[in-house]
């Protein structure tokens, strides 16, 4: 019983190469290399997940990333790690990224974004057992630990308060699958947040996924509270935010929110699927932390 659930897992991953958070909004640069934050003169995330609580051997997935914009180049690097463990099965992806932000015009920006994959695959055999207790030699040479590279691609279309894009991940999948660990990942997005000087201020987006032959639409509507004493200023920290999406597949969530001082926010969500995983998973979890860095403010009338 062991062994074909496992077969069955490891069927699974081979169609699996989106891996993705359920508040990827407060993330964009774990789906695509031109997501810019030239706001901070650096951003670091950590985000741990637990999906379908309650199923064994579903995926639970571990994120860190950071990154830095250099004003002068107009220039930010990336550096991101991702595991995810299916079952017996352990994936890693190490990424570099790199984008460029042209500016079009006063309002707009057009973010260009590269990124190099390492991706590892490796199994714990330990827990691998056949119907007569003992692990077969042909399965053990069949699940070698294996390696590969890849890349990703993005471009976005970016204003203060709305973000356009357009990203591929793992693109040389798309010419030539023999081999690859992770399949093509294809996501056009859109996103509105409003920054206005009442206390309350809206976002909606909107997400379209493909992989392999599946394929995802996602809505998001969130708001934004700020302090009331912080009312008629743009630029200041939300308090706390809350937010809801849909995902078609039966998928409905929620993301919380708080900031805890200027530089500091801790979000939460939590999604269900209603279809056929209902009667055995209680449900999603995700917990991110995120640190942004402010950079100093440069006087340009100083001599000293």
């Amino acid at each position: 019983m062991i062994f074909m659930v496992f077969v069955m897992l490891f069927g699974c991953l081979s169609a699996q190469s989106n891996i993705r958070l359920n508040n990827y909004w407060g993330n964009m640069q774990s789906m695509t290399p031109a997501a810019v934050y030239d706001k901070y003169l650096a951003v670091f995330n950590i985000a741990a997940k637990k999906q379908w609580f309650g199923i064994q051997g579903a995926p639970a997935t571990l994120f860190a990333s950071g990154t830095t914009y250099l004003e002068d180049l107009r220039t930010q690097l990336g550096l991101s790690v991702i595991q995810d463990k299916v079952g017996y099965t352990y994936q890693t992806n190490v990424n570099l990224s790199y984008a460029y932000v042209l500016n079009l015009n006063y309002t707009w920006q057009l973010h260009l974004g590269i990124a190099g994959n390492f991706q590892a695959i490796s199994y714990d055999l330990g827990q691998v057992t056949t119907a007569d207790e003992a692990v077969d030699p042909v399965l053990i040479e069949k699940l070698r630990k294996a390696n590969d590279f890849d890349a990703d691609l993005g471009l976005e279309f970016s204003s203060q308060s709305l973000k356009i894009g357009l990203a591929s991940q793992n693109v040389m999948d798309a010419f030539d699958s023999s081999g690859k660990l992770q399949q093509n990942t294809n996501l056009l997005y859109a996103r509105f947040r409003e920054y206005s000087e009442s206390v309350f201020n809206y976002g909606a987006g909107v997400a379209a996924i493909q992989y392999a032959d599946i394929y995802q639409l996602e809505f998001n509507v969130s708001g934004y509270f700020k302090n009331k004493w912080s009312s008629g200023l743009t630029n200041i920290p939300d308090l706390f935010d809350i937010g809801v999406f849909y995902r078609t597949g039966s998928q409905a969530g929620i993301i919380l929110g708080l900031s805890l001082g200027d530089d500091f926010h801790i979000s939460y969500s939590y999604d269900y699927h209603f279809g056929s995983l209902s009667r055995g998973s209680y449900g999603t979890n995700e917990i991110m932390l995120t640190f942004n860095l402010r950079r100093q403010p440069i006087c340009h009338n100083c001599w000293w």
